[in-house]
């Protein structure tokens, strides 16, 4: 079986995150069943046009902004071969597959619409304009089965009139071994936010309710954690710092691999996720696995990843909200404990495999109807 991945980042993307790791998971596993996996991204920065990563060919066109054109382009010109099943991944805008590919070929794959991430990742009027036409794109795909990685998103699909039957919900799996890592937590209270540094993902809110709770609480640390947006994005996050007279207590850690970031989970005492949406929240499952309570936002996805007053807090889409939950975790002990016993047992239900076999199966289903 040909299986076509269109995404617009690889696994080896300097801005990939948690939902270019959960498609290469599923990827490996696919190989692994016997299917061929081409993944067409995008270009960057000294990428080769072609390699093969763990089994998956690797295919790069264009930027971020062209990647759909080139996708189109290579397609009709059999790059791309002649796959029995097309995983067409919407970020922010889709692959417009249906309007070339037989639509019974086609999975549509989302981790979330972007709604109002429209205004924090993109300037006016093209916000404005993305955010108008968004409704509309997922008209071609009415007909397609989809996977999204929780039941609040697929809620949202429904609101843009797709059958529910179509509609797929895979958690996203976790590594089970965590890279050997003994769960140590520090001494003095840690705060780790581990996302991308974007305004969309709220490190902004993270530096702002850390300030609040650093004048409650004055031993605390703050750890940021992943790749920033650009270095424009990360200068402003230094001043940031500096204004909030904060440079003795965050540490920018920038990427990390993953043992290291395990490392650093276990460790932490609190993980926060300040996102203004999610698909699902992949850092979560991965806090929890440490003994590490998650503090998000009351959002589409976290209301999923977080179980609320079991493994972590949901809280109100403000800083203040935010910095209240991180202080009462900290000072109550029975609390924490409670979260932090509670995160273990809710992370050992999620895995790569359990994960895999889920889309595997669509997949087959969707080859068999072919």
């Amino acid at each position: 079986m040909e299986i076509l991945i269109l995404n617009w980042r690889d696994i080896k993307h300097p801005l990939s995150g948690g939902a270019e790791i959960s498609l290469f998971e599923q990827a490996k596993y696919w190989i692994k069943k016997g299917a061929s996996v081409t993944w067409f991204a995008s270009s960057f920065s000294n990428a080769t046009r072609e390699e093969i990563i763990e089994g998956i060919k690797i295919v790069r066109n264009g930027s971020q902004y062209s990647v759909h054109l080139w996708a189109f382009w290579n397609y009709q010109k059999r790059v791309l071969g002649d796959p029995d099943v097309v995983i067409d991944c919407f970020h922010f805008v889709p692959f417009f597959t249906p309007f070339y590919i037989k639509k019974t070929k086609i999975i549509a794959l989302i981790n979330e619409p972007a709604k109002n991430a429209w205004f924090k990742n993109i300037g006016l009027p093209l916000s404005i304009i993305g955010f108008l036409l968004e409704p509309l794109f997922f008209i071609p795909y009415k007909n397609c089965s989809f996977i999204t990685g929780s039941k609040s998103i697929a809620g949202e699909l429904k609101d843009y009139s797709i059958n529910p039957k179509l509609i797929n919900v895979i958690n996203h799996g976790i590594e089970l071994n965590n890279h050997s890592v003994k769960m140590s937590k520090e001494k003095y209270p840690v705060i780790i936010y581990l996302s991308q540094l974007s305004p969309d993902k709220g490190v902004e809110d993270a530096l702002y309710s850390f300030a609040i709770v650093k004048s409650y609480i004055k031993n605390v640390k703050l750890w940021l954690v992943g790749r920033e947006r650009d270095q424009q994005y990360l200068s402003k996050i230094k001043r940031l710092i500096k204004k909030y007279n904060l440079e003795n207590f965050v540490l920018l850690f920038g990427y990390v691999p993953e043992r290291k970031k395990f490392e650093l989970l276990s460790k932490a005492w609190i993980l926060i996720h300040p996102s203004i949406r999610e698909g699902w929240g992949l850092n979560v499952i991965e806090a929890n696995s440490m003994g590490t309570p998650a503090i998000g936002y009351n959002v589409v996805g976290l209301r999923d990843s977080i179980q609320n007053n079991y493994t972590g807090l949901l809280v109100n889409h403000d800083e203040q909200s935010l910095a209240e939950s991180i202080i009462k975790l900290i000072k109550d002990k029975k609390l924490y404990i409670k979260l932090s016993s509670n995160s273990l047992k809710w992370a050992n239900n999620f895995s790569w495999e359990k994960c895999s076999e889920k889309s595997w199966e669509l997949i087959k289903q969707k080859k068999l109807k072919n």
